[in-house]
Formats: C-alpha cells, sequence, structure tokens
C-alpha cells in the first residue's frame, strides 16, 4: 500500500478531497471537449463524404455507427469494467493492484482488437444484409466498413488508454491526443476524398489513420517512466485474479452496451426498410444527436470515477453529493441541447443533404426526441452511478429488459399495425421515459453506496 499523495501520482488528480462539485466539473469540461471534437471526428467523414460523394456514400456512412457500436459495445463495456477497478484501487491508495489492472485491460485491449478485425472484415456483408441496406447503397456500405475494422486494433487501443487516464483522474491528456487526431482527420478526408477524389473507402483510411495516431501518442505516455501508470510492455498480461474482477465489473455493461445496440441495429433495419432518403435521415440525425450525449458522456464519466474513488476511500456521504449533482447537470445541459436541436433541426440535417426526403424524415425525428434528452440523460446518469458503485448487474438488467426487449416489441408491433415510420420514433421517448421511472426507484430506495462491500 503506498500512500495516496504520493509524487508518482502528478499526472493523476486525487477525487476524494476538495470540492466534489469543482473536481467533477474540472474532470468534466476537457471530456466534455474531447466528446466533441471525437463527434467532429464522426461528423466530419459523413459531411464530406455527403457534399462530394452523394446520397448513396452518406447513407453508406452515417449507417456505420449503429454497425460499429454492435460490434464494440461489448468490448468497450468490459474495459469500462477495468476502469471502475482502476478507479477504486487508485482511490483506496493501493499502487500494486492499479499496476495489475491496467497491465491487465492493455493485454485484453490487444486480444479484443485482433478479434474485432477479423469479425469485421468477415462479417459486414452479413450484418448490412441483415440491416435491409438498400441495394444501391450496399457496395459502398461494404467498402466502407471493412476498410474501417482494418483499424479496429486502434479504435479499441484509444478507447482503452483513455480509460486507463480517466480512471485516475487524469482526463486533460485524452482531450490533447484528440484534438490533434480528430484535426488529422479532417484533413485527411478533404485531401483523400475532396482533393484526390477518392471513394468513400478512404473516409475509413482517414480515420484508421487518425485513431493509429492517437494510440501512439497515448502509448508514447504511458511508457514513460515515473508515473503510477507507467506501463512496462513485458509486464503485459491476463493478471488471472484481476481478470476476473475487471470481467466481474465489467461484464454487465458489456451486456448493457450489447442490446442496446442490438435493439439500435433492429430499429435501423425497420429504418431502412422505408429506402435511402430515410436511411441517410437516420444516420444523419444520429450524428447530430451525438451532441446531445456530449454533456451526458461528460459528466456520466466524471461520475462514474469520482464514485469508484470515493467508495474506494469509504466516503459514502461524498459520493452521493457527486452522484446528484452529475445527474443534474446532464440533465439540463442534454435538455438545452434538445431544444435547440427541435427549434434548429431543418438547418442541422440540411447541412449534410439538402436532398427535400431527407430533411423531411430527419426533422420528424428529431422534433419527436428532441425535447425528451432530459429523460435520456437521467437513465445514462443513474446508470453511471450503479457502475461507478460496482452495481453494473442493475442498468444491464433495466437497458436489456426497456430498451431492448420492450424497444423492439413495440417497434414490431406498430410496424406490423400501422407501419408508419413517425411510430418508430416514439419507440426512444417511450423507453426513456420508463427506464427512468425504474432507475428513479434504485436510485432512492437502495443501499447502492455499499456495492464494494456486498
Amino acid at each position: 500500500m503506498t500512500n495516496k499523495h504520493h509524487s508518482s501520482r502528478s499526472q493523476t488528480k486525487d477525487m476524494t478531497a476538495g470540492s466534489p462539485y469543482a473536481l467533477m466539473i474540472g474532470f468534466a469540461m476537457p471530456v466534455f471537449l474531447s466528446q466533441v471534437f471525437q463527434q467532429l471526428y464522426n461528423t466530419a467523414d459523413a459531411f464530406i463524404v455527403g457534399k462530394f460523394l452523394g446520397t448513396n456514400a452518406l447513407a453508406a456512412v452515417t449507417s456505420s455507427g449503429t454497425l460499429i457500436f454492435l460490434m464494440t459495445s461489448f468490448f468497450m463495456g468490459i474495459a469500462m469494467g477495468g476502469g471502475v477497478v482502476i478507479s477504486r484501487y487508485f482511490g483506496a491508495g493501493d499502487s500494486q493492484q492499479v499496476f495489475r489492472a491496467i497491465h491487465t485491460v492493455i493485454a485484453f485491449g490487444i486480444v479484443s482488437g485482433v478479434l474485432l478485425t477479423a469479425a469485421g472484415v468477415a462479417l459486414t456483408p452479413t450484418f448490412l444484409k441483415w440491416m435491409q441496406t438498400d441495394p444501391e447503397v450496399m457496395p459502398e456500405a461494404v467498402e466502407y466498413f471493412r476498410y474501417y475494422f482494418l483499424g479496429a486494433l486502434a479504435m479499441v487501443m484509444y478507447n482503452i488508454c483513455c480509460n486507463i487516464m480517466n480512471a485516475l483522474g487524469d482526463s486533460r491528456r485524452p482531450l490533447y491526443y484528440l484534438i490533434f487526431s480528430s484535426l488529422l482527420n479532417v484533413t485527411l478526408d478533404l485531401l483523400f476524398i475532396a482533393g484526390f477524389h477518392w471513394g468513400v473507402w478512404a473516409a475509413a483510411v482517414a480515420t484508421v489513420i487518425s485513431q493509429a495516431s492517437s494510440v501512439a501518442l497515448c502509448m508514447i505516455h504511458l511508457l514513460k517512466k515515473g508515473s503510477i501508470y507507467t506501463v512496462e510492455i513485458k509486464k503485459i498480461r491476463f493478471y488471472g485474479d484481476m481478470l476476473s474482477e475487471i470481467i466481474h465489473n465489467g461484464l454487465p455493461s458489456g451486456v448493457q452496451n450489447s442490446v442496446i445496440a442490438f435493439a439500435n441495429v433492429i430499429v435501423q433495419s425497420q429504418i431502412n426498410s422505408f429506402g435511402k432518403l430515410a436511411m441517410a435521415a437516420y444516420g444523419t440525425h444520429a450524428k447530430i444527436e451525438g451532441f446531445a450525449f456530449l454533456p451526458i458522456t461528460s459528466f456520466n464519466m466524471a461520475s462514474t470515477t469520482f464514485i469508484s474513488q470515493n467508495l474506494g476511500a469509504k466516503q459514502y456521504d461524498r459520493a452521493k453529493r457527486g452522484s446528484r449533482f452529475s445527474i443534474l447537470a446532464a440533465m439540463l445541459l442534454a435538455e438545452a441541447i434538445g431544444i435547440l436541436y427541435y427549434i434548429f433541426a431543418p438547418e442541422l440535417i440540411g447541412l449534410f443533404d439538402r436532398t427535400a426526403g431527407v430533411i423531411e424524415y430527419g426533422v420528424g425525428q428529431a422534433r419527436t426526441v428532441a425535447l425528451f434528452y432530459f429523460l435520456l440523460a437521467f437513465s445514462h446518469s443513474i446508470a453511471a452511478v450503479c457502475r461507478g458503485a460496482g452495481k453494473a448487474f442493475v442498468p444491464m438488467i433495466i437497458m436489456l429488459s426497456i430498451w431492448c426487449v420492450l424497444r423492439i416489441s413495440y417497434i414490431a408491433a406498430v410496424m406490423y399495425l400501422v407501419g408508419e415510420i413517425r411510430y418508430i420514433y416514439w419507440a426512444y421517448p417511450l423507453t426513456w421515459s420508463i427506464s427512468s421511472v425504474i432507475y428513479l426507484i434504485y436510485y432512492l430506495r437502495s443501499d447502492w453506496v455499499h456495492g464494494f462491500e456486498r
């Protein structure tokens, strides 16, 4: 056991002392800015492809988010469990366990990245057919995805490295690295597509190169001597007991992510059945909606790290105070973005594609869901609290039952009975509302602060 304020922690942030609100805002702001650049990262491909390659290529790229999330969500969930374990041991001052957890998570990331590359390249056509992808869009969609998944290792390892740094309270470095790679991605998109007039595959190549550059920067930092999270290449392996603990904390999040992704793929397949205009609109809406997720993601990461560290230090009241603040902040910011999106939906959708049908479909979805973003924020915020408290199975159960089974059942019923696309859009506010009620009851009535001790 080491002293909690050892100098090796100079690049980390101990969140067990000081103002909870200041600490969480200080942690969340770099994460928020990182997410902005991540979203720009994701949106640049769509924007440039839509402008220079047309609606078919836009539909191919914008439909990527749902499938990519399905393929990566499980591994990312496990990585989140690793972050919780690292935060808890960091809060408890146990640097030996922090070291073991970090090296186990990195080993997991390497294996996951290799498996994901193989699965993505091999299974892409099957998934796209299953999603009822428009035949006109299919060739470009297959092309984009296959090139994208050739860089799956870089994508996974970047997220692993960010999880490690965030778990130790260092949310600034991931921001710096992401700014660099985002700017590189936009530059390469413009060069490859607008300059060289290459096809949609070039957008995927630009993303892969940019992600690989982020990983290189992360690893250069992690390999430096003198930090609590110094990585030793020879020590990267699966430490059995630590792997078991990480999977215990991360498996529910992995399953939760997977079922949400699966449900979204089902929704996407129903949307795709309405043709390429609806497909392009749905994908474009998802890119824009991603900005509403930014405050949610930022404060959720701050919340999970803060709660894990403080429960590791047995500061229960402090963990409760931090949770309340993060929930409220995420809800207010998400709703503010939702109101702006509701008002300016035609203009925002039109930035990607001026086709009347695309704008009509996109605005229809935006104005159905945007005013309910506070419910989305609330559900995700309580889920983050549960993860930080070692209770990741709770959101897994809620998301599986409400955001997967109920959402899919509802869509199947309305498509059978009515067959109108606007009823598909209502699946989201409906399931957000129900999950929020269940989460509220759990948060108020359970003893979640003692989650690690049970």
